[in-house]
């Protein structure tokens, strides 16, 4: 049997998990790097029974799955992963696992944001390492508005965390409800008034065909020009080409993204450049207990198939 791990950036994937009876029955391959093209993919893959992925970073559509006829075992990581074909696995009966999730990391990671962007966090740091000083002025959170996109999992914990920063927090979503939002510490309003009112927009919405694009030149326009939005969901919730527009022209006054559309993010892509971005490498999730369950649960999840194999071929 052969295993690939995937996409494993910070070569990792090995240390994080005991793969020692995934070891003694499979060959086990890592690939530190990322690879796009779906032929490139195919190509790569075309040799392996078992498949890792961390969650969305390599998609396995119907035409790679449909290529791949070694494959039948994807060991994906957190409980549900959007960019797995599930109906084209289910067909050639390829069997697909999940691990273990929390959230933790990816609220802590929207706060590191937050608070980076209303302080210039990285701006002084690089003035500093640059021999400089003091080059901006921050904003205090407390007294302003959080404006929150959905008040899930994610989203109720980020806008309790608002309050105990003393800020007012708002939330819309499309099913949400005035008890949902009390519940967080939140007053539900309207989509527009969330964006009009917000001093932070947060964005915390799974991407679904409602979903996609939600954030468009519509709602930006509505922001105050010293709003900052934030978004640790999915890139494609905001309308690039809309955003790039409002910065450019400081429509309003800042972006925290750590999730894009096309990932890795192109070198040249305009995030790369804007002075009033603050962009990171979708690390929301990138924190080492996580990983630990994330490689220890896929390991697992590997070898009690690989011993499901062996005990069919012995009877």
């Amino acid at each position: 049997m052969k295993v690939a791990i995937l996409d494993d950036y910070q070569n990792v994937a090995l240390r994080m998990a005991d793969w020692s009876s995934v070891a003694s029955r499979a060959e086990i391959t890592v690939f530190n790097d990322h690879v796009a093209d779906p032929e490139a993919v195919i190509e790569r893959l075309r040799p392996f029974d078992v498949i890792c992925v961390m969650r969305e970073r390599t998609p396995l559509s119907r035409e790679i799955i449909e290529r791949l006829p070694q494959l039948k075992l994807i060991a994906s990581t957190a409980r549900r992963n959007a960019s797995i074909d599930m109906a084209a696995a289910e067909e050639r009966g390829i069997r697909v696992t999940g691990t273990g999730y929390r959230s933790t990391p990816t609220v802590e990671m929207t706060w590191a944001l937050i608070l980076a962007s209303a302080r210039h966090i990285v701006r002084e740091s690089n003035s500093v390492r640059r021999g400089g000083w003091q080059t901006s002025i921050g904003r205090e959170l407390s007294g302003t508005t959080l404006g929150v996109l959905g008040l899930g999992n994610i989203g109720a914990q980020v806008a309790r965390i608002g309050l105990a920063f003393g800020m007012k927090v708002i939330a819309w979503s499309q099913n949400m409800t005035a008890e949902i939002a009390e519940a967080a510490g939140a007053t539900l309003v309207a989509k527009g008034e969330l964006f009009r009112e917000a001093d932070v927009v947060t964005i915390h919405l799974v991407l679904s065909a409602r979903t996609q694009g939600l954030v468009g030149a519509a709602e930006l326009a509505l922001m105050k020009p010293a709003s900052w939005l934030v978004n640790t969901s999915r890139g494609p919730i905001v309308d690039e080409g809309a955003l790039i527009r409002s910065l450019e022209s400081q429509a309003i006054a800042g972006a925290a993204i750590d999730v894009f559309s096309i990932e890795p993010l192109p070198v040249d892509h305009p995030f790369r450049r804007l002075d009033n971005v603050l962009a990171t490498p979708h690390i929301g999730y990138v924190a080492e207990d996580l990983y630990r369950t994330f490689y220890g649960d896929t390991a697992a999840a590997v070898a009690a198939w690989l011993e499901e194999m062996a005990d069919r071929n012995r009877t």
